[in-house]
């Protein structure tokens, strides 16, 4: 991720933990560029670098990232097996950068459906990863909030069958994707939609939501600044009065 540079770390004194994306927008730069599909993609990796290396450097504790949802099955073949593609070259490009830079690495998601060397090759990473204690970098892939709630609770009822257990927020947390992690403090999303896109559903319930009409492979430096400046700014209240 480059030289080491003295980050503000203001981010983290004013209550940001963990920031979530919907990188959206990636399909639209490259058709307004008269390129493939793609294209937007693999320049949105980049994009995806730089907010690694931006939330690494201001001590942020969690980054998680919109990367594939269940419902992205549904677009051409041929664009889901580019996709499938660029996950591949990205692993192997970035993994050694990652481990180096103390980035634990976890899929979250379904963990089914992808080609056998891609699956290999994540699991390796998390393995290669997993042991260290910077920025956890969630990448959700395969991932439906609601799909994430069921097997939740597939998994709490599984752990019930031995023992007699009370649900509450609580102990149902751990059974998410997510584990034991602080919910998201602020969510952002580029591309201009304004809607959550069944993306950590159960996470969100009190995270601040930040929308940019920016596509994902312009979100710049300065861009990312911003969102986390406008959280600053805001007042939680958490359902209570201000």
């Amino acid at each position: 991720m480059g030289e080491k540079r003295e980050g503000n770390h203001e981010y983290l004194d004013f209550g940001i933990h963990h920031v979530a994306i919907i990188m959206d927008g990636n399909g639209r730069w490259a058709q307004a560029r008269g390129k493939p599909r793609l294209e937007g993609h693999r320049q949105g990796v980049e994009t995806v670098r730089m907010v690694v290396k931006e939330t690494w450097d201001e001590k942020i504790p969690f980054l998680t990232l919109y990367s594939f949802s269940t419902e992205n099955w549904r677009r051409p073949i041929n664009e889901v097996q580019g996709l499938m593609q660029i996950f591949i070259e990205a692993i192997d490009r970035y993994a050694d950068e990652l481990h180096q830079n103390q980035v634990k690495v976890r899929f979250i998601g379904k963990k089914e459906g992808f080609p056998g060397h891609l699956t290999e090759r994540m699991e390796n990473l998390e393995k290669l990863t997993g042991q260290n204690q910077g920025l956890t970098l969630n990448l959700a892939l395969n991932y439906g909030g609601r799909d994430e709630i069921i097997r939740a609770f597939q998994k709490f009822l599984q752990s019930s069958l031995n023992q007699e257990r009370e649900i509450g927020e609580d102990s149902f947390r751990q059974f998410l994707d997510t584990e034991n992690q602080p919910d998201p403090d602020l969510l952002i999303r580029t591309g201009g939609e304004k809607r959550l896109s069944n993306y950590l559903l159960w996470q969100l319930a009190y995270s601040e939501l930040y929308f940019t009409e920016i596509l994902w492979p312009d979100f710049s430096y300065q861009d990312y600044h911003q969102a986390l400046a406008d959280f600053i700014s805001r007042k939680r209240r958490f359902g209570g009065l201000g």
